[in-house]
Parts: C-alpha cells; structure tokens; sequence
C-alpha cells in the first residue's frame, strides 16, 4: 500500500494525493470512528492515509487512517447526535468575519474558538470588507482586535477587493496548513482568491432577497499555495453547536477564564456561574476579562446544560 494526504472530500468520494502527485479517486472501507463517537465522514482533508491502488492505477481504497497530529470537529448540521470533521493535521485556523455586509455575529468568533481550543490549534480573526467600514465600524474592529489580543488571538483587519491586509495575510499563511471557514457572505472565496489569484475560486454575492450570504464552497477542499503552505477551504458554516461537549470542557476551553479558575474556591470544578468565591466572576465584574466574552461563554455553558445527558452521551 502507499501512503498519500486526502485533499477533497465529497462525502462518498475522496481525492488523495500521492508522493509522486498523481491524484486518486478512492472510496473507504470499514467503519472509523471518532474517539468512540458517531462521525458523518469519517476521513476528513488533511488526513493522511494508506491507499490501495486499483488495477486501473486512477482510483483507490483508503484502508487505514494514519494517527492525526490533532483535528477540527463540529456537530453535525444535519443529524444532530453526529460529529463532522472539518480538517485534520493543520497548522493554524482562520475564521473569516465581517462587521457589516452581513451584520457582525461576534459570539460565532467564540464558538469558533471553541471548535479549536480543545486541540491547541492557533486561530486567528479576519475581518473583511473593510472597504465597507466607517469609523464606527472600524473602531468595533479595534473593541475586538484588543480583546482578543488580550488573551492570545490574533484579529486582522483585510479588503478583498482593494488588497488592504493582504500581504500581512499572506505571511501568516505561508509555509503553514490552514483551515479557512466563515459564515456565508463573508467573502471568503473572494478572499482566497485574492491571497492565490490562480485558485479562481467559485464566489457569489449576498442575496438580494435576504441580503445572507449564499454557500459557494460545497465540499472541504486543500489548495496549495505557491508561496509555501496550504489552505483547506470549506463550505460556509450557518451555526455552531456543541453536543458533543460536557459544560465542564466549555469552562475549560475559554482559556483565559480558565487561567484565573485556578484562585476560584472550586478551583477546577467551577463553572464560573453562581458559584461563592468565583475569581473569574470577579474578574469579569472588574472589566478584568470581558464581558462579552463572558455572556458568549454563559450562553453557550446553557445550552449544552439544556441538552440532556442521554442526548449528549448517545452514539458513544
């Protein structure tokens, strides 16, 4: 068998490529699992694979999944109980956001976060259209940019169109595997291509009916760069859940709260909610930490509360 890295997924067909870059279209055989959960596909781009060419030398079987140095989970959008991977064996992620042209949904920024923090993977914020953007506009950008500076994520502010922060872009993206994601209408592909000219990567405007953003990426799909690197773009993301999340694994995960849990009276235990002597309730009360942050992380601890155990826990 070869070795080769899944660059495409289909969700019944998957691209791989090989060490002399040829690239196979191959199925999968068995069942894999996540960790002993349920998972809508269970390879995902940036996996690394052992491939069994077929007698036509074209097309393959994946037979083995080779150990992921980490990877990016979500729930599901369409079974509920089910995971989705997103991309595996990356070096960095980016969710793109705006402030206007769609209206910004900042507490998407801390779910994303939530989807990466769990596997150390660095993320980082990107705001574009800012050729859109009036003073109010950018100085909500400079809110953000401080407050997620603050505890170690980098927010960066891009126009697509008229090339403001493309180059510092390019330099984070070089030499590294980057997994790009977004709500739809951000522009993420008008931004891709913007980065990688040569991509022409498929784009379409905010509707004029609902003024949303229309989905233009349909399956997860790796793109190398020419000046060193990867990115691995997939399709747009309405809404972020955590089924799969115990509430403790939420309180862990907005890092900087955790940080100060330690002088919490429950110290690791503390969910950070009602609970006496709660440092990060302090914290929070003082400005010390964000608020936003805070209401964002209270809203999401409830709604992973709301769904029972027996929800949580089914398909393990």
């Amino acid at each position: 068998m070869e070795q080769g890295t899944v660059v495409k997924s289909t969700g019944s067909w998957y691209q791989v490529q090989m060490a002399d870059d040829s690239v196979l279209d191959c199925r999968i055989v068995g069942k894999f699992r996540l960790e002993g959960q349920k998972i809508t596909n269970p390879v995902a781009v940036g996996d690394r694979v052992e491939v069994e060419r077929s007698e036509k030398e074209d097309n393959g079987t994946i037979r083995n999944i080779l150990p992921r140095r980490n990877y990016v989970v979500r729930q599901s959008p369409r079974r509920r109980h089910d995971l989705h991977l997103l991309a595996s064996n990356i070096d960095q992620a980016i969710v793109i956001m705006t402030i206007t042209q769609p209206d910004l949904k900042q507490g998407f920024i801390d779910r994303f976060l939530l989807m990466t923090e769990p596997y150390e993977i660095p993320a980082i914020i990107v705001f574009n259209k800012a050729d859109l953007y009036d003073t109010g506009h950018v100085g909500v950008f400079e809110y953000l940019r401080d407050i997620y500076g603050h505890i170690g994520y980098q927010a960066i502010l891009v126009s697509a169109l008229e090339g403001q922060g493309i180059p510092e872009l390019k330099a984070l993206l070089k030499d590294k595997t980057t997994l790009i994601t977004g709500q739809s209408g951000v522009g993420k592909s008008t931004l891709v291509n913007a980065v990688e000219p040569d991509l022409e990567l498929r784009t379409q405007e905010l509707s004029d009916y609902s003024g949303k953003g229309q989905h233009t990426t349909t399956f997860a799909e790796m793109h190398a760069l020419r000046e060193g690197g990867a990115i691995i773009d997939t399709p747009g993301i309405k809404s972020l859940s955590f089924i799969h999340l115990e509430p403790m694994d939420v309180a862990h995960n907005f890092k900087e709260f955790f940080k100060y849990s330690e002088d919490c009276k429950f110290g690791g235990n503390c969910l950070h909610r009602s609970e006496p002597g709660c440092a990060v309730r302090d914290a929070v009360e003082s400005e010390e930490l964000s608020v936003l942050r805070y209401e964002n992380y209270l809203t999401i601890l409830e709604e992973v509360e709301d769904q029972n155990y027996w929800e949580r826990h089914k398909g393990i």
